[in-house]
């Protein structure tokens, strides 16, 4: 009987020792299978709409590597994990805006043309940067051949937008002269101090000293003047408020949500729910009123046309407001 039992716990003990090297083998990075349906659907579309070879599209799929971390990343992103009294230090902080506030006097020139240009303040071309990659030194350490491939072919959720941005990539590579290989992003595929995604780098990244070539990693004039054209093109009105602290009148509370960023509101139905804020807007502006959790409850605030612009660079009430304090703190700090 003793022998009986310890078979069986030795086979128990191997079961579960290949089992558990089963799943560290799951978790390793591994090559992208270029015959697979999907992959080959992709290849043939590409090759047909963008006139690209066949060859050397199969030849730069081969030797993606699919990174299962990436996926595990992309489900925890801290806009959708942390309540806004964690999120804000994290962005907001006295390492951030002293560092942010030494990269604007470095660059004073180049920001404030870039500034002039497209009516972005130059503290928000700052604070983008602040908030993305550091001032641009935390880029990503992914390449983005093996980011794009991963959530193309194997992130369901956001496969065919994926697929899209990787197609975006080989475009860009193609008429940028860069190198498919070797450039490197974030888990998510952005690339550069700002963080564009390459369907964002071919269609606002700008040339701004006329070199022949634009550069979002190395390049400040540039970076500064991609983010400002971003933000025109999304519709940033220069001069204009981004948000504004506000109360609620003690019934309104009931009725209202603040977690939808839509500009379904305007400064007078917002009012008249009775919500009170101070801004010059008139009462036709569009606005969305935004909940903000902090330690001690639900604070509100109210978000105008420009915050809504720094949320298309990340759908997130959480990233505007990180971005809005941000550039608030480095235009205090930075020397006039």
């Amino acid at each position: 009987m003793r022998t009986a039992n310890s078979r069986r716990r030795r086979t128990l003990t191997l079961f579960l020792s290949v089992f558990i090297a089963l799943l560290g083998i799951g978790c390793e990075a591994a090559a992208l299978d270029i015959r697979r349906p999907d992959v080959r659907e992709f290849i043939d579309a590409v090759a047909k709409q963008d006139s690209f070879d066949r060859r050397r599209l199969r030849k730069l799929l081969r030797v993606a590597q699919t990174q299962p971390a990436i996926i595990e990343a992309m489900d925890k992103p801290a806009e959708k994990a942390k309540p806004w009294y964690d999120y804000q230090p994290i962005f907001v902080n006295e390492k951030r805006i002293q560092e942010g506030a030494d990269f604007w006097l470095a660059h004073r020139t180049e920001l404030d043309q870039a500034s002039l240009q497209t009516g972005v303040p130059a503290e928000y071309l700052v604070a983008i940067l602040g908030v993305e990659t550091l001032y641009g030194r935390r880029t990503g350490h992914y390449r983005v051949l093996d980011a794009l491939s991963t959530l193309a072919f194997d992130y369901p959720a956001r496969a065919k937008f994926f697929q899209g941005e990787l197609e975006q990539f080989f475009l860009l590579t193609r008429e940028a002269a860069i190198d498919p290989l070797t450039a490197i992003g974030s888990y998510a595929g952005a690339m550069g101090a700002p963080q564009f995604m390459p369907s964002n780098y071919r269609r606002y990244a700008v040339d701004a000293d006329h070199d022949g070539h634009v550069d979002l990693w190395t390049n400040w004039p540039d970076v500064f003047a991609s983010i400002g054209n971003y933000f025109k093109e999304h519709g940033w009105n220069s001069g204009e408020p981004v948000l504004s602290e506000a109360a609620l009148e003690s019934d309104a509370a009931p009725t209202l949500d603040g977690r939808k960023l839509t500009l379904s509101d305007t400064v007078g139905t917002l009012r008249a729910r009775g919500i009170r804020f101070d801004t010059t807007l008139p009462i036709n502006a569009p606005a969305l009123l935004i909940a903000v959790d902090q330690a001690d409850g639900v604070h509100w605030r109210v978000g105008f046309e420009n915050f809504y612009v720094i949320t298309r660079y990340n759908h997130s009430a959480l990233y505007g407001m990180a971005v809005y304090e941000l550039a608030a703190a480095l235009k205090a700090r930075a020397p006039s």
